[in-house]
């Protein structure tokens, strides 16, 4: 557009406002208020740069920012759709296994937190029991992507206070008795989820009083 084209959708853009200005029902309609603002971007723009000047949007710092965000914005929707589509199949997956009884046998995976909370609400916000003892045992013994010490860190800022201190006072009586089975630990299941912090400070009590090694 050179110079003339956008004075006169300039001018068209002043003509619309003060129409609307004068209808109440088109007085918090904010779309014309920012085309007259644009068009008087552009025309400052081009006055500027001198005579002859065309106006390219293609060149235009403004439009090419609009445009970057407005792609990396769809590109995080996108993104977003593909974890939720991933979450709610992990979430079908795991149910199957609760349904079966075999729970205790799924690895865990990375976004297995996220997983947790979709199982969650979809359970109308009651805590899923087995579901939480499934990833405090993990965590306690390091299965799956817990395996890596940053998934261990993460989950600290993932999981819910009593599954953290479940998972702590699992770590320690493991230590402590090695072969205990799950069924003999089910008391630390009870007490975190009473007295999640009461747990913890055992945890951490019990980690002090570890002996040494050599």
């Amino acid at each position: 557009m050179d110079a003339g084209a956008v004075a006169a959708a300039l001018e068209d853009a002043r003509f619309d406002a003060r129409q609307a200005s004068r209808y109440e029902d088109l007085a918090d309609d904010l779309r014309g208020p920012a085309e007259l603002a644009e068009w008087e971007r552009i025309d400052q723009l081009l006055a500027a740069a001198g005579p002859g000047t065309v106006y390219d949007p293609d060149v235009d710092d403004v439009v090419q920012a609009e445009l970057a965000d407005a792609t990396a914005a769809a590109a995080a929707r996108e993104a977003e759709l593909r974890e939720a589509v991933r979450i709610a199949a992990r979430a079908n997956h795991l149910q199957v296994l609760r349904d079966l009884g075999t729970l205790d046998q799924a690895e865990p995976a990375e976004g297995d937190e996220a997983v947790r909370d979709e199982l969650t609400r979809r359970a109308g916000g009651y805590i899923q029991a087995d579901v939480d003892a499934w990833l405090a045992h993990a965590l306690a013994t390091h299965r799956g992507h817990y395996r890596d010490p940053a998934a261990r860190e993460a989950a600290a800022g993932l999981l819910a206070p009593p599954i953290l201190a479940h998972a702590a006072l699992l770590g320690e009586l493991l230590r402590q008795v090695p072969g205990a089975g799950a069924d003999e630990l089910d008391f630390a299941a009870r007490l975190a989820a009473t007295e999640p912090e009461a747990v913890g400070a055992l945890a951490a009590f019990l980690t002090r009083a570890r002996p040494k090694g050599p």
